[in-house]
């Protein structure tokens, strides 16, 4: 006969699936498994772990330019997988200028096109709805990252975030950057004049007209080769002419 005070050995708990294992993960951990260069290569995932974790289980839709693998058959698609299981309800589109539709999977999207092609950025609009966050890791040349803001920031979510990796190549000539710091063409330059438009308000020209990003931009974060951008109301107003009276008075 059993003794009723004996307990029965505790049974092990269940092992984790792979998808729990993995929605457990921070971002580091998951660049970590999935073999993405966001961590090692580059220090990104920190710095994005910090400006996404407060969207990791909202419905929202992710568009990263530049899925990897180049021309290489079969190559690519790591850090698209990483952000699927990053933002658990996310959409994940990527833009590329090889064919990438291997990679397509539930939550998955790829489109193959130029990131400066603006029917190619339209069409992903039209698709896929709001973006709400953007990560530019296309060519990196400026030009393009310029063109591929000027079109798509606008069309951003408010509240939304746009990032720009390996802004290094500003300062490097052979990738269509300038080794004159002062040049107004390259990408960096374009994140200074960012920081000075948060600041419009402030501006002493009475005649300055603020820009969309002026009037858009609420916040520019630099970290060593990345910017994140953040999209919102830039409109807090101003005590110039009480502080500078004496300005103001000659007028």
């Amino acid at each position: 006969m059993r003794d009723p005070l004996k307990r029965r050995p505790q049974e092990p708990a269940p092992r984790p699936s792979r998808a729990e294992r993995l929605a457990a993960m921070d971002l580091t951990q998951l660049a970590t498994h999935f073999k993405t260069d966001k961590w090692g290569t580059h220090r990104y995932t920190p710095h994005y772990e910090r400006h996404f974790a407060p969207f990791r289980d909202k419905p929202i839709t992710v568009l990263e330019i530049g899925i990897g693998g180049y021309a290489r058959a079969g190559r690519g698609g790591k850090s698209l997988r990483m952000w699927k299981h990053y933002f658990r309800r996310g959409q994940i589109v990527g833009l590329d200028i090889q064919d990438k539709s291997f990679v397509d999977a539930p939550r998955i999207t790829t489109y193959r096109g130029s990131q400066t092609d603006p029917a190619v950025l339209q069409r992903i609009l039209d698709d896929v709805g709001e973006l709400t966050i953007v990560i530019d890791d296309g060519s990196h040349r400026p030009e393009h990252v310029r063109e591929t803001f000027a079109y798509l920031f606008p069309r951003l979510a408010h509240g939304g975030l746009y990032a720009i990796e390996d802004t290094q190549t500003s300062y490097w000539p052979e990738r269509g950057g300038s080794d004159d710091r002062d040049d107004p063409t390259t990408t960096m330059a374009l994140v200074k004049s960012l920081v000075d438009g948060l600041n419009y308000e402030e501006f002493v020209d009475e005649s300055y007209e603020p820009t969309y990003t002026d009037l858009h931009v609420v916040a520019v974060h630099c970290y060593h080769n990345l910017v994140i951008i953040e999209k919102g109301d830039n409109r807090e107003g101003t005590r110039r002419r009480a502080i500078l009276k004496s300005r103001y008075a000659e007028q």
